[in-house]
């Protein structure tokens, strides 16, 4: 299983190295004389162009204590991140501390907040405990992909962008974890940060071939022209 996970940690490196990705940051991340480190959130499936992100900081991330777990664990740790082992079921706890310790020495970390197992869409409570626990940021983090594929039979619908296509990602403004609104508000800017995500991708260009097109959230096409622009104030 290690083997099999650098084996699949050097190809998705060399894939997602071949990807277009702009960033689209919130300014309000670094207002301010104080630093504060980031625990970012963002929905399962949607991954894969945040891997791309040659520029992130040194960011930490939790991964289950399972055999699928142990592959990614190392597929991961090729990526350049920091890997933290536990999960809801078995270590959750511990690795959950783990985490905080890394922050609080300085670290990002990104949450796939809705996981392990779903529901999809669904934050819970583990990125807030350790955005509070550790002084950090809660950051929304969406993404969108130009040419790709979805892996339907996933319960998370893993969308998976073809080499050389354009990908975008959307680090939205901090929420203060010592809200007792965090999770609700976390939950709403993630949708948010994807839905304006998906608009700076189209229009920063024309793709060439619609059907290509991976559309992540298929029943959003009506909310996204709601959002005027969510994008608004991101650089």
């Amino acid at each position: 299983m290690a083997v099999l996970g650098v084996l699949v940690g050097l190809v998705a490196r060399v894939w997602l190295w071949t990807l277009r990705v702009q960033v689209h940051i919130d300014p309000r991340l670094f207002e301010g004389q104080d630093e504060r480190p980031w625990v970012m959130g963002f929905w399962h499936g949607r991954q894969w162009p945040l891997f791309a992100y040659k520029r992130r900081r040194r960011t930490a991330v939790l991964v289950s204590h399972s055999s699928d777990g142990s592959l990614q664990a190392r597929a991961l740790a090729i990526q350049g991140l920091r890997v933290v082992r536990g999960s809801s079921s078995r270590g959750g706890a511990r690795g959950l501390v783990n985490i905080i310790r890394k922050v609080r020495g300085g670290m990002d970390a990104a949450f796939a907040v809705d996981g392990p197992k779903g529901p999809l869409g669904v934050v819970k409570a583990g990125v807030v405990m350790a955005a509070r626990a550790s002084g950090a940021w809660l950051v929304p983090v969406g993404a969108a992909i130009e040419r790709g594929f979805v892996l339907d039979r996933a319960w998370d619908r893993y969308a998976v962008a073809w080499p050389f296509s354009r990908v975008q990602i959307v680090m939205a403004a901090p929420i203060d974890p010592a809200s007792p609104l965090a999770r609700a508000q976390l939950e709403e800017a993630i949708v948010r940060a994807n839905a304006a995500a998906e608009r700076i991708l189209s229009l920063s260009g024309e793709l060439r071939d619609d059907r290509d097109r991976v559309d992540l959230d298929p029943g959003a096409a009506g909310q996204r022209r709601d959002l005027d622009g969510g994008a608004s104030g991101l650089r």
